[in-house]
């Protein structure tokens, strides 16, 4: 294994209640109602294809807007609220570091959000980002990994990729890529990850490698 590739909200942060929470209140604001379940739908798509799943709920507004105001109100939460790390998320990334393992960061998440969250982490965590304004084709399609990969000088068959959506892990999984899920908001049955645990705690970079070992050989 040459490297770990990694989801943002959900797996390193647990921003997913931001998002559901700014997405209730732009609804509200156009006179709609918006559910838990209306928004465990979008965990893990890419911001456009979320942003017309809410004009079709009422939001008035165009496509650019919408990400744009749902990104500014998550940032505003993340700065007043804090930016909550998943459990175990810091020390694994520190592992990998001192192991010699290229990191990525694969979100659909804006750039300037996830340069953001990345800015607070205490060490130099990844070796690139990519964004959701970087990719044409989003999650689930496999493009954001390919490219991930590309830009680490990797094989997709060296890597792990680190998901909490189905959306998330379907494009990984289409990218050709070892994927573990690691569930929170939705649940990941049936989702074609390659496995799945319940949290990143105590996980290492040698977990990982044995990990990757035991579904590549």
């Amino acid at each position: 294994m040459r490297a770990v590739l990694w989801d943002m909200d959900g797996t390193l942060v647990d921003t997913e209640p931001y998002w559901m929470r700014s997405e209730e209140e732009l609804v509200g604001e156009f006179g709609g109602h918006w559910t838990d379940e209306d928004a465990k739908k979008l965990v893990g798509l890419g911001l456009d294809t979320s942003a017309r799943i809410l004009q079709g709920a009422g939001v008035r507004m165009d496509e650019d807007a919408i990400i744009n105001h749902l990104t500014d109100q998550v940032t505003y939460k993340l700065a007043t609220e804090g930016v909550p790390f998943r459990p175990g998320a810091r020390e694994l990334l520190a592992d990998l570091k001192a192991a010699g393992i290229k990191t990525a960061l694969v979100t659909m998440s804006l750039r300037r959000m996830a340069a953001e969250v990345v800015n607070l982490i205490d060490f130099d965590a990844f070796n690139v980002i990519f964004a959701g304004d970087d990719v044409t084709r989003p999650k689930p399609f496999a493009d954001p990994y390919l490219m991930a990969c590309e830009a680490l000088q990797v094989r997709p068959d060296e890597c792990v990729a680190l998901e909490d959506s189905p959306n998330g892990v379907a494009s990984a999984v289409a990218a050709d890529i070892v994927t573990i899920g690691i569930p929170h908001i939705v649940s990941l049955d049936d989702s074609g990850a390659t496995g799945t645990i319940p949290t990143l705690v105590g996980v290492t970079a040698a977990d990982l490698i044995a990990f990757h070992e035991r579904h590549t050989s």
